[in-house]
This record gives structure tokens, C-alpha cells and sequence, in this order.
């Protein structure tokens, strides 16, 4: 990004912006929350029909299909964990909400990125291993977790990307995959370590994003623990960008970094708060802002931030709908079709949201 725009864009969220290695970064001193922005859109929550006698778990997951319109999204079996569960956790709904199809039982434990690729195959990160009690429980949840796994669009697995089962290093294994997403040459990255958030991580954690080529073969990795240019404290959620810059939600060190194709650090934005899901669409930037609350960002609502994935400047804030829980809730997920809607998958409240676009944008 040219300074200029970057200095009009710092200054529109009250930003400082500073020198780094020879590139911009915004710095989170001086940046503004970014709350009371308009909303054109009407909150839908419960969106999605499940079969009679089951109940939405915890998913943090939901993608568009190639059609434009159909949703696709998982859910962790009924609760926060697959483990012994031989329910379905991949499903597909059409516009309307209509189930169509379900597939996935049995092949993990904690499904946590998704992504759809052109060609309607579906790609799931599953995150984590099964713990002590789940493995004495369910001893065939051995082997399952620390991995990606590629489905045809009728749930046939085509590709697995690490051992599973305890956490390691690539090629041969993964550490916590918290998303997956697919370059614009092919190559396929993982970003992992989902336990770099909190205030002393656990030993063994990691900050990085994996390569893979097409066919699943090793290329490298880049990033490390930490807060600096290019590291991450939990990348949890990637996109490209239509100039092929990737977007990382660096979500413990409250910043969305920016790479360009060759995965060089360009900049961080801070203004859209605690990232957790992020989608583009028409270069439009649509964030969800899951954690924000007193403890770990004063003065920033969790919520969707709506912005130019050019410049960075926010223009409209979807703010939590209301729950039991006094917080309110956005989801972590999110996904937007081809009529502008926008689709929010949520951990703590569960199941899908829909946010339909009532007033306009002009996108």
C-alpha cells in the first residue's frame, strides 16, 4: 500500500503509524475502538435445519459453495468434541436452510478451519488430539487430530495432511492446525498453534503457517511464537486477497498481518479488533470479532467489522446479538454468498447466525 493511503487510512481510525523494516505498521496505542458504525443488516439467529432429535454443537466453521448460494458448515457432533461420536459433522444446506446432505462421522475430534474450494471439495483443520479421558473413553479416537483433511463434495476423503494424534513438526506432522486455505497457484497453507493466545502459552506451542504443495508435499514454513512483524500468537484464520496478499488473524496479538505473495510481512491492522474468521468478497473485508470483551481488549465490542480489504478503512459494525449470555454473541466463522449475506458460525451460543443485508451498502 502506497504511505499515503496508509497515513489516510491511520488517521481515519486513529492510528499511529510507525517505521518498521522498511515497511508500515499500525501501532495499538493510539487506534480508537471501532463500535458505533452503522448497520444495514438484520440479525437472523438459529439459521439452518438439523434432522429431528439433534441439536447443534459448537462450530466455528461455514463456507459458501461454488454455486453462490448453498452454506456449508460443520458442527463439532452435538457438543465441543467428536470423540465417540457417530454423528455427522460436515453438513450442507441450501439457501433456505434445508439440510442436503451430512458426511465426516468418525474421521476426527475437534474440526476447527474450513474452507470450500472451487471445485466444491471441502477442507477441515482438525485441531487438536483426543485428550486422556476422551482416549479412555473412545479408544478409536487414537490417531485422529493434528491434521487436515480434504473431502470430495459427496464426503469421499481425498487427501490427509499430517500423522494425526500428537502434535509435531512438518512434513511428517502438525501442531494445532487452526485454518486452512488454498493459494492462488495451489499450494495449500496451515496455519498452526491455536494455544499461542493466552498470557504463558504452553510449552511445545508454535506461531506459523505451513506450505504444501497441490499434492500435499512439504515446502517450508515461516513464522514463529511471538509478537513481532511475521509472528503470530494463534494465526487463527486466513484469506487472499484479490492482489494474492494474505491476510492472517494473528488473534492473540489483536491484529489482522499482511503478506504479499511471496509471504513477506508488509503491515498489521489493528482496527478491526480480536479477529477470529475472516472472508473477502469484491475486495470487501468481513471480520468477526469473537473474544473481545473487559479482560482482553477493553473498549472493543465483539461484533463483524465490514471494511476495504484495500485500505483497511471500516465502514459498517454489525454489533453481538442478544443471548443468555449478558455478552451477546457474533461467531467465529464467517461467510458471505453471492447475494451479500453473511453467515456466522458460533462457538459459545451455537449454530449458524444469518445477517441479511436490509439497507444499503454500496457493495
Amino acid at each position: 500500500m502506497p504511505a499515503s493511503g496508509l497515513l489516510r487510512t491511520a488517521l481515519a481510525v486513529g492510528a499511529t503509524v510507525i517505521a518498521f523494516s522498511g515497511t508500515r505498521t499500525y501501532t495499538q496505542a493510539n487506534v480508537e475502538p471501532v463500535n458505533g458504525l452503522p448497520n444495514p443488516y438484520e440479525t437472523v439467529r438459529n439459521w439452518g435445519t438439523l434432522p429431528d432429535g439433534r441439536q447443534w454443537g459448537s462450530t466455528a466453521g461455514v463456507a459458501i459453495d461454488p454455486d453462490g448460494k448453498s452454506v456449508w458448515a460443520y458442527d463439532r457432533c452435538g457438543a465441543n468434541s467428536c470423540a465417540g461420536s457417530k454423528l455427522d459433522p460436515i453438513l450442507k444446506f441450501d439457501s433456505s436452510g434445508r439440510l442436503l446432505k451430512s458426511f465426516g462421522a468418525g474421521t476426527m475430534i475437534f474440526p476447527h478451519g474450513f474452507q470450500v474450494d472451487k471445485d466444491g471439495n471441502i477442507w477441515v483443520t482438525d485441531e487438536r488430539a483426543a485428550t486422556p479421558d476422551e482416549l479412555k473413553k473412545f479408544p478409536d479416537a487414537a490417531g485422529k487430530g493434528n491434521r487436515v483433511i480434504k473431502f470430495s463434495p459427496d464426503g469421499k476423503q481425498l487427501m490427509t495432511i499430517g500423522k494425526g494424534g500428537a502434535p509435531g513438526d512438518p512434513p511428517g506432522a502438525l501442531n494445532e492446525p487452526c485454518d486452512v486455505i488454498l493459494a492462488p497457484n495451489g499450494d495449500i497453507l496451515i496455519s498452526e498453534g491455536h494455544s499461542g493466545q493466552g498470557e504463558n502459552p504452553p510449552p511445545g506451542t508454535v506461531g506459523r503457517i505451513s506450505i504444501f504443495s497441490k499434492d500435499g508435499k512439504f515446502i517450508r514454513s515461516f513464522g514463529k511464537l511471538g509478537s513481532g512483524p511475521g509472528e503470530f500468537r494463534t494465526p487463527h484464520a486466513m484469506v487472499f486477497d484479490q492482489r494474492g496478499r494474505l491476510l492472517v488473524a494473528d488473534r492473540g496479538n489483536v491484529r489482522i498481518q499482511i503478506f504479499d505473495p511471496s509471504y513477506k510481512f508488509l503491515e498489521e491492522w489493528k482496527q478491526f479488533s480480536r479477529v477470529s474468521g475472516m472472508f473477502i468478497k469484491d475486495d470487501i473485508l468481513y471480520v468477526n470479532d469473537s473474544e473481545s470483551s473487559k479482560a482482553n481488549h477493553p473498549g472493543w465490542k465483539k461484533g463483524v467489522r465490514i471494511g476495504s480489504a484495500k485500505d483497511g478503512k471500516v465502514m459498517f459494525f454489525i454489533p453481538p446479538h442478544m443471548t443468555e449470555q449478558p455478552e451477546g454473541a457474533s461467531g467465529e466463522g464467517i461467510a458471505v454468498d453471492a447475494a451479500g449475506d453473511i453467515y456466522g458460525a458460533e462457538v459459545t451460543v451455537r449454530g449458524l447466525t444469518k445477517y441479511i443485508r436490509r439497507l444499503p451498502t454500496g457493495f
